[in-house]
């Protein structure tokens, strides 16, 4: 199993760069896969606690169904425009797929379920310097931390 400290250790500066995007804003978008294979996307709050990627389901949840069913997961972080003339200070987009943990049942408010990060994939995408350029980043556990560059 790879957790968030996995990443942490292996690529510290990129890992902060992805987690600052993440900690940005509340709410984020996660993918999962419903019964028929098709996919299915809704918001979603995640957070990082010792060392893990962390997020729940609410009690009766599609998504915490799909996510016993199947665990495979997608996650995005909360997407903003570039400014217009400022394209160069965008900080980019970041998304963390793997498979969801069943962590324990939710025993602080409502209840739910609670589900960690097996963490298989991390991007942040991002534009270069000089904001000519779409650069992305991906990291996994097999292949370490790889880069492209795209016009």
């Amino acid at each position: 199993m790879t957790a968030w400290r996995d990443v942490e250790r292996a690529v510290p500066e990129f890992a902060h760069r992805v987690r600052t995007l993440f900690d940005a804003h509340r709410h984020k978008t996660i993918a999962t896969l419903r019964s028929d294979g098709s996919p299915r996307i809704c918001g979603i709050e995640a957070g990082f606690e010792d060392g893990e990627l962390v997020f729940g389901s609410m009690p009766n949840a599609r998504k915490g169904a799909d996510l016993r069913r199947d665990p495979r997961f997608a996650l995005h972080s909360a997407t903003v425009d570039p400014i217009e003339g400022g394209e160069a200070l965008w900080p980019g987009e970041a998304k963390i797929s793997g498979r969801a943990v069943a962590a324990a049942a939710i025993t602080e408010g409502p209840d739910g379920d609670m589900f960690r990060a097996d963490i298989a994939e991390v991007v942040h995408t991002h534009l270069n310097d000089e904001a000519t350029r779409l650069v992305v980043e991906w990291w996994t556990p097999t292949h370490g931390l790889r880069r492209v560059e795209r016009e």
